[in-house]
């Protein structure tokens, strides 16, 4: 039997939780690993309590866990923004810490399609064939990524959002929940398209559209 590797989340807010839920249904399907709790810097109480009621320990800030030894386990960064991943992910590697990678068992993924580091795909979300992931994407519940697809790093696809094929997600960009970007289209880094949009066009860095069409 494989070991079993010991696995945080950081992030108590309400994706942080969805990452836990991903990690739990992975645990129950029979992947070798052990929830070790959550890493927040400033958590609400709130929050705290949410995990109190689901049993999971919270387990301090970041820089407390990191000199306690916390590289002794694998990090999910569950946290919504890009922005503040990036900043994470630089911290948590200069470190010496190395992410953990959680797809739910209720995920279809293609064929010939690569997923990087540190990527959280959650329940009913579909990844067609051809697909390239970058590090630390998170891909939200009954999102749809369609064929050939280029997701790049920190990008973030919210619920029931469907990326259509061969469309290219820039870094750090963040498409909103139930958008809908067409085929063939480049979604600029840092660019940000508003829920329930539907995109016609090219969006250029660091713009945000939002409409039907998205402008």
């Amino acid at each position: 039997m494989a070991p079993h590797e010991r696995v945080i989340v950081i992030g108590a807010s309400g994706f942080g939780r969805e990452s836990l839920d991903v990690l739990e249904a992975m645990a129950r399907e029979g992947a070798p690993l052990d929830i070790a709790g959550v890493v927040d810097d400033a958590p609400s109480n709130r929050n705290l309590e949410r995990l109190r009621n689901r049993e999971v320990s919270y387990l301090g800030n970041i820089t407390d866990w990191l000199r306690s030894g916390g590289h002794a386990a694998r990090y999910v960064l569950g946290i919504g923004s890009p922005v503040v991943r990036r900043k994470l992910v630089t911290e948590l590697d200069d470190a010496g810490a190395t992410a953990f990678t959680a797809i739910h068992p209720n995920v279809t993924v293609g064929a010939k399609t690569t997923l990087g580091i540190g990527v959280v795909i959650c329940a009913g979300s579909t990844v067609s064939t051809n697909v390239r992931i970058g590090r630390h994407v998170h891909v939200n519940p009954n999102a749809t990524v369609g064929h050939d697809a280029q997701l790049e790093d920190f990008s973030s696809i919210n619920p029931a959002a469907v990326i259509s094929g061969e469309v290219t997600v820039g870094q750090g960009a963040l498409i909103g929940a139930a958008a809908v970007i067409l085929p063939e289209l480049n979604i600029g880094e840092g660019a940000l398209v508003g829920a329930g949009s539907v995109v016609t066009r090219d969006v250029p860095p660091g713009v945000v559209v939002k409409g039907v069409p998205a402008k």
